[in-house]
């Protein structure tokens, strides 16, 4: 692996300092997303935690009333960590519940990148709650959803507002990854791209391609 000439920027995520706190991805949540295609969520927060597996970041799931009208955790989280049962609670504010609490700053990272269902409660009061306290919380917003559009925009105002940072389900595995020479992620970022980032995963395929035909022309020249 390539190390940087100079020290990494403290501005980006890094994935020994960040911990994943997805909340409330759940039947009855889904239903309630109109600010954004339901499936496109699925896919990013699916994204979101695969990339925590590659990178080796902590990943924390909560969910609402799960075990009454809630429903159960995705199929697509579950699957991906099946021994982890997921922090259920009665707390709309999942900050204020110490089990949930306890479990993020147990992990000692002190980058918390948070996503969930909906935008305007279950992910802005949590955000809201641990800027208040000062530290440092992200917000990803094509991996959470609201009842609506104007729910949803109104939500990450606000909370950018309070110093919560905005991000974008792509642009976390680019600051997780850092640099393509990065081979021991390398392969698992090509395929969680290809997977499910659509254009990211498309570039991805040409900068191999490219890469291929460089080589090979590399090789035609020294064998002449």
């Amino acid at each position: 692996m390539t190390q940087s000439p100079v020290s990494a920027p403290k501005s980006l995520l890094d994935p020994k300092r960040s911990v994943l706190v997805l909340m409330d991805y759940q039947p009855m949540t889904l239903f309630g997303v109109r600010s954004h295609d339901p499936q496109t969520v699925v896919n990013n927060v699916t994204a979101l935690a695969k990339m925590g597996r590659a990178f080796d970041v902590p990943v924390i799931l909560t969910t609402i009333a799960g075990s009454t009208i809630g429903g159960e955790i995705l199929p697509e989280l579950q699957a991906l960590f099946p021994d982890q049962k997921p922090i259920d609670r009665s707390w709309i504010n999942a900050w204020e519940d110490p089990a949930l609490r306890d479990a993020v700053l147990a992990t000692g990272r002190d980058q918390i990148v948070m996503a969930g269902l909906w935008t305007e409660m279950c992910l802005a009061h949590p955000a809201l709650h641990a800027r208040e306290e000062g530290r440092q919380v992200y917000a990803v917003a094509d991996a959470s959803g609201g009842v609506s559009e104007e729910a949803h925009s109104c939500a990450m105002q606000r909370m950018v507002q309070a110093g919560v940072v905005p991000l974008t389900t792509g642009v976390i595995l680019g600051e997780f990854q850092r640099d393509w020479a990065r081979t021991e992620t390398y392969d698992a970022v090509v395929e969680i791209a290809r997977g499910h980032l659509g254009n990211f995963g498309q570039a991805a395929n040409y900068y191999q391609t490219i890469t291929k035909l460089l080589n090979a022309a590399a090789d035609a020249r020294h064998a002449a």
